[in-house]
């Protein structure tokens, strides 16, 4: 596993850094030598947060905790992405049976394949082209969280958000062959 540590807004002490390591660690045991696993630390209003990234072949593993105290948030964070990867087990498992990325022998819990979450509605609507302001504008005269469209200037297709600060976010897609 090839660990990368960032720090925003906040320092990395050695302390912080060989504590982070100990702690991650512990994910080797799931992950080959080649899995990239990037780990953030972050500070802002009072609040640590810790966001771990899993970079798997075809797949992303993702796990964020915040808390006021960055060395639980570590932990929880951790125990976040273990029971992600033990909850998804056997799809992960159908999924790489190729080259090993993942150990599976040493995930652990409850073997049954569920099918997990249903789809129970489908949508389908129109993309039009339109500037990201409008985008925006749409967005809140749904009074939604998101809203797919039509980028004017790129002729791709974007994604915009509400990030739980408030402020936006843009997801632009990108077509992988």
């Amino acid at each position: 596993m090839k660990l990368k540590l960032v720090g925003k807004n906040l320092d990395l002490t050695p302390s912080l850094k060989a504590q982070s390591e100990k702690k991650l660690s512990k994910l080797d045991r799931y992950f080959d030598e080649d899995v990239e696993v990037r780990c953030v630390l972050s500070s802002k209003k009072g609040l640590r947060t810790v966001e771990l990234t899993v970079f798997l072949p075809g797949t992303i593993l993702r796990a964020e905790h915040s808390s006021d105290d960055m060395y639980a948030s570590i932990d929880e964070a951790i125990d976040l992405l273990e029971r992600q990867i033990r909850k998804h087990k056997t799809k992960l498992k159908k999924r790489y049976q190729g080259p090993e990325t993942i150990r599976f022998d040493q995930i652990t819990g409850n073997e049954e394949d569920d099918d997990g979450p249903q789809i129970v509605k489908r949508k389908h609507f129109t993309l039009r082209p339109m500037m990201e302001e409008e985008a925006v504008l749409q967005m809140d005269l749904l009074n939604h969280n998101f809203f797919i469209y039509l980028n004017a200037d790129t002729n791709e297709i974007d994604l915009m958000y509400r990030r739980d600060d408030g402020d936006l976010g843009l997801i632009e897609v990108e077509v992988q062959n």
